[in-house]
Protein backbone atom coordinates (compact mmCIF):
# COMPACT_ATOMS: atom_id res chain seq x y z
CA UNK A 1 0.00 0.00 0.00
CA UNK A 2 1.45 3.63 -0.85
CA UNK A 3 0.84 6.33 1.43
CA UNK A 4 0.38 9.49 -0.21
CA UNK A 5 0.00 11.10 3.29
CA UNK A 6 3.57 12.86 3.22
CA UNK A 7 2.92 13.96 -0.58
CA UNK A 8 -0.76 15.48 -0.49
CA UNK A 9 -1.30 17.19 3.17
CA UNK A 10 2.19 17.77 4.39
CA UNK A 11 2.77 20.52 1.65
CA UNK A 12 2.53 24.08 2.03
CA UNK A 13 2.10 26.40 -0.17
CA UNK A 14 2.39 29.44 1.70
CA UNK A 15 2.88 30.78 5.62
CA UNK A 16 3.21 34.75 5.91
CA UNK A 17 3.59 36.63 9.05
CA UNK A 18 3.08 40.64 9.02
CA UNK A 19 3.49 43.35 11.43
CA UNK A 20 -0.06 43.86 11.27
CA UNK A 21 -0.30 40.93 13.36
CA UNK A 22 -1.83 38.58 10.88
CA UNK A 23 -0.45 35.10 9.45
CA UNK A 24 -1.67 33.26 6.02
CA UNK A 25 -1.15 29.74 6.20
CA UNK A 26 -2.37 27.71 2.57
CA UNK A 27 -2.60 23.80 2.22
CA UNK A 28 -3.52 21.79 -0.35
CA UNK A 29 -5.94 19.21 1.07
CA UNK A 30 -6.84 15.62 -1.32
CA UNK A 31 -10.93 16.41 -0.80
CA UNK A 32 -13.42 18.49 -2.49
CA UNK A 33 -13.99 21.96 -1.19
CA UNK A 34 -17.75 21.56 -0.45
CA UNK A 35 -16.27 18.46 1.86
CA UNK A 36 -13.45 20.72 3.40
CA UNK A 37 -15.86 23.50 4.61
CA UNK A 38 -18.16 20.56 5.90
CA UNK A 39 -15.83 20.09 8.29
CA UNK A 40 -15.66 23.82 9.47
CA UNK A 41 -19.20 23.33 9.97
CA UNK A 42 -19.52 20.28 11.76
CA UNK A 43 -19.32 20.93 15.73
CA UNK A 44 -18.10 17.30 15.76
CA UNK A 45 -15.79 17.66 13.15
CA UNK A 46 -14.56 21.03 14.19
CA UNK A 47 -14.10 19.91 17.30
CA UNK A 48 -12.23 16.85 16.28
CA UNK A 49 -9.45 18.78 14.19
CA UNK A 50 -9.17 22.85 15.05
CA UNK A 51 -7.14 21.83 18.15
CA UNK A 52 -3.39 22.04 17.63
CA UNK A 53 -1.42 19.55 18.95
CA UNK A 54 -1.52 18.59 22.61
CA UNK A 55 -5.02 20.08 23.22
CA UNK A 56 -9.19 18.77 22.76
CA UNK A 57 -11.82 21.07 22.26
CA UNK A 58 -15.15 21.16 24.07
CA UNK A 59 -17.80 22.70 22.49
CA UNK A 60 -20.10 25.01 24.52
CA UNK A 61 -22.39 26.82 21.85
CA UNK A 62 -22.30 26.59 18.35
CA UNK A 63 -24.77 28.29 15.12
CA UNK A 64 -22.89 27.81 11.96
CA UNK A 65 -25.36 30.62 10.35
CA UNK A 66 -24.15 34.16 9.15
CA UNK A 67 -24.75 36.20 12.05
CA UNK A 68 -24.58 33.16 14.49
CA UNK A 69 -22.31 32.35 17.23
CA UNK A 70 -19.70 30.39 18.85
CA UNK A 71 -17.98 29.29 21.97
CA UNK A 72 -15.56 26.61 22.82
CA UNK A 73 -12.49 26.42 24.76
CA UNK A 74 -9.03 24.41 23.89
CA UNK A 75 -8.21 22.33 27.01
CA UNK A 76 -4.66 21.14 27.16
CA UNK A 77 -4.33 17.12 26.64
CA UNK A 78 -0.47 17.56 29.21
CA UNK A 79 0.21 19.36 32.10
CA UNK A 80 2.96 21.05 30.20
CA UNK A 81 0.46 22.87 27.72
CA UNK A 82 -2.00 23.77 30.81
CA UNK A 83 -0.95 27.54 31.09
CA UNK A 84 -2.51 27.90 27.65
CA UNK A 85 -5.70 26.48 27.65
CA UNK A 86 -8.30 28.83 27.01
CA UNK A 87 -12.23 30.10 25.87
CA UNK A 88 -12.88 31.42 22.71
CA UNK A 89 -16.01 33.13 21.13
CA UNK A 90 -16.88 34.54 17.89
CA UNK A 91 -19.44 35.40 15.38
CA UNK A 92 -20.20 33.86 11.90
CA UNK A 93 -20.24 37.01 9.32
CA UNK A 94 -19.84 34.87 6.01
CA UNK A 95 -20.54 31.57 5.01
CA UNK A 96 -19.99 30.74 1.24
CA UNK A 97 -20.46 26.77 1.19
CA UNK A 98 -17.40 24.89 -0.44
CA UNK A 99 -15.93 29.01 -1.09
CA UNK A 100 -15.15 30.94 1.88
CA UNK A 101 -16.12 31.68 5.57
CA UNK A 102 -15.49 34.69 7.86
CA UNK A 103 -15.65 34.73 11.12
CA UNK A 104 -14.22 36.73 13.69
CA UNK A 105 -12.82 35.28 17.17
CA UNK A 106 -12.34 36.53 21.05
CA UNK A 107 -10.67 35.23 23.70
CA UNK A 108 -12.25 35.06 27.19
CA UNK A 109 -9.61 36.36 29.45
CA UNK A 110 -8.54 39.12 31.87
CA UNK A 111 -4.85 38.97 30.51
CA UNK A 112 -4.56 42.26 28.28
CA UNK A 113 -2.09 40.87 26.15
CA UNK A 114 -5.64 38.43 25.13
CA UNK A 115 -7.26 40.99 24.25
CA UNK A 116 -8.92 42.27 20.85
CA UNK A 117 -11.38 40.60 17.81
CA UNK A 118 -9.45 38.40 15.69
CA UNK A 119 -10.88 37.93 12.44
CA UNK A 120 -10.18 34.95 10.29
CA UNK A 121 -11.50 34.33 6.33
CA UNK A 122 -10.99 30.57 4.99
CA UNK A 123 -11.11 30.49 1.29
CA UNK A 124 -11.30 27.19 -0.70
CA UNK A 125 -10.18 26.78 -4.12
CA UNK A 126 -10.69 23.78 -6.48
CA UNK A 127 -7.38 22.67 -7.39
CA UNK A 128 -6.45 19.39 -9.29
CA UNK A 129 -4.83 17.55 -6.41
CA UNK A 130 -8.29 18.72 -3.99
CA UNK A 131 -8.94 22.07 -2.17
CA UNK A 132 -6.32 24.63 -1.56
CA UNK A 133 -7.42 26.03 1.87
CA UNK A 134 -6.48 28.89 2.51
CA UNK A 135 -6.80 30.68 5.80
CA UNK A 136 -5.97 34.42 6.63
CA UNK A 137 -5.72 35.28 10.51
CA UNK A 138 -5.54 38.95 11.67
CA UNK A 139 -5.73 40.89 15.13
CA UNK A 140 -3.42 38.24 16.89
CA UNK A 141 -3.64 39.33 20.12
CA UNK A 142 -0.16 40.64 21.54
CA UNK A 143 -0.18 37.39 23.64
CA UNK A 144 0.22 35.21 21.13
CA UNK A 145 3.21 35.21 18.58
CA UNK A 146 2.45 35.43 15.35
CA UNK A 147 5.14 31.67 14.60
CA UNK A 148 2.67 30.40 17.21
CA UNK A 149 -0.47 31.16 15.70
CA UNK A 150 0.99 29.86 12.52
CA UNK A 151 2.15 26.43 14.12
CA UNK A 152 -1.51 26.22 15.48
CA UNK A 153 -2.97 26.71 12.12
CA UNK A 154 -1.18 24.15 10.34
CA UNK A 155 -1.04 21.60 13.42
CA UNK A 156 -4.86 22.44 12.68
CA UNK A 157 -4.84 21.74 8.64
CA UNK A 158 -3.07 18.70 9.56
CA UNK A 159 -5.78 17.07 11.55
CA UNK A 160 -8.02 18.36 8.71
CA UNK A 161 -6.47 16.88 6.22
CA UNK A 162 -6.66 13.26 7.90
CA UNK A 163 -9.98 14.04 8.77
CA UNK A 164 -11.89 14.70 5.26
CA UNK A 165 -9.20 12.04 3.62
CA UNK A 166 -10.72 9.22 5.58
CA UNK A 167 -14.36 9.71 4.84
Amino acid sequence: MIDNADNQSKSMDETTTNEDRSITVTRVIEAPPNRVYEAFVNPDELATWLPPEGFSAEIHEFDATEGGTFRMSFNADIEELESYAHTFHGTYEELSPGERIVYTEEFESDDPGMAGEMTTTVTFEDVPDGTEVTARQAGIPEAISPEDANEGWNDSLENLADIVQEA
